[in-house]
């Protein structure tokens, strides 16, 4: 009996379809193909079209969300204040008093008494209650001016927080009208395609490619990317003729093939991907597997918080489609893929940047 059994068990195995298997590796390029589209300018049209809007739509859940919040802390701020208002008015009518005492010499009596006595012991009585007294109208007129302080304070954010959320509700009804008008663009140019049904599954596809995998292969770039950038200082230390002095300034001469080539050691992803400096620009074109990735950027100086090269994302091209604005803009932000000269030497200051004919010049000065 058995050995029957093991016997089906052998034969189910040979005879069920093994279950295929498709994930995103941890260090690379997905498994999982982009959907496969007609190469003609109208197809990548709604192709990009698609895109934008599914980035606006977003932008506006995100939106939402952050006027929530701004509305309860706007509501928070607006109750705080006027907890504050109901707590300050009895101080504010005590400060009142001490001061129109003072103005009308009331005190003065005290200080007379103090300057009439007779006796040392008389002084010392008189002096004491003189100065608990002054001590209170200090102590009241502070907390008054505290309180004051706070309730001003809190009666500014929350007037912050109101301006805010108006800026937020105009934000989101903006987007709301663009998000209308591309998904009217785009729902146009479906039904004026050869095949409308075909063209509105493939844009479905698309958009659920891009939200689940194709944004996440672009940050596993970028990110690789950052983590290497991060490191640039050290290979530029330790690069023979990299870093030349002349008086008081320094110059620091990156070739393209000399990042490319630390780019590559630092991730084996760079293997297929290559810089490039042109004219005022920097280009990075790199493919794997399924997916091809094109960014356009370039580097400008910047002062604070800290001295460095930033990288601007001017363009990114994903297999063949330009991704939208808003979407470069999260990539920037999420990704430092800047170049710090402090690094290399901690009194380096970046003063000029220039890219051309394959090189990346930077101009370093001395700041302590």
């Amino acid at each position: 009996m058995r050995r029957l059994s093991i016997v089906i068990i052998l034969i189910l195995l040979t005879i069920l379809p093994q279950a295929s298997t498709a994930y995103l590796s941890a260090g690379g390029p997905s498994a999982v193909s982009p959907p496969s589209f007609p190469d003609n300018e109208e197809t990548r049209r709604l192709l990009e079209q698609t895109l934008s809007s599914a980035e606006i739509e977003k932008e506006i859940t995100r939106i939402t969300a952050e006027q929530a919040g701004l509305e309860r802390k706007a509501e928070e701020l607006r109750t705080q204040a006027a907890v504050k208002q109901t707590a300050i008015a009895d101080r504010q009518e005590r400060a009142g008093d001490i001061i129109r005492s003072y103005y009308t010499g009331e005190r003065d009596g005290l200080l007379a008494a103090v300057l009439s006595a007779r006796s040392i012991s008389r002084v010392l009585a008189l002096y004491d209650y003189y100065e608990i007294i002054i001590r209170r109208d200090h102590d009241i007129l502070k907390e008054y001016e505290e309180d004051y302080k706070a309730l001003k304070a809190t009666l500014t954010a929350a007037e912050r927080s109101s301006r805010e959320l108006e800026e937020l509700k105009s934000a989101l009804q903006e987007q709301k009208i663009r998000v209308a008008a591309l998904n009217e663009e785009i729902e146009g140019g479906i039904q004026a395609s050869s095949d409308p049904e075909s063209m509105s599954a493939l844009l479905n596809e698309f958009t659920k490619y891009w939200e689940n995998i194709g944004l996440h292969e672009v940050k596993i770039y970028f990110k690789a990317l950052s983590s290497a950038m991060n490191r640039l200082p050290q290979f530029i230390q330790g690069r023979e003729g990299a870093l030349t002095r002349k008086g008081m300034t320094y110059n620091l001469t990156l070739k393209e093939e000399d990042l490319n080539e630390f780019l590559v050691s630092q991730n084996k992803l760079f293997k297929d991907f290559g810089f490039r400096f042109n004219d005022g620009s920097v280009i990075a074109t790199g493919s794997s597997g399924g997916l091809t990735l094109t960014l356009t950027g370039h580097y400008s100086i910047q002062e604070e918080p800290v001295n460095g090269l930033m990288f601007h994302i001017d363009n990114v091209v994903f297999n063949g489609l330009e991704l939208p604005e808003s979407t470069r803009q999260d990539l920037e932000d999420e990704f430092d893929l800047g170049f710090y000269p402090g690094k290399i030497v901690s009194f380096l200051h970046a003063t000029e940047v220039e890219s051309k004919n394959g090189v990346l010049y930077v101009k370093l000065g001395i700041s302590f």
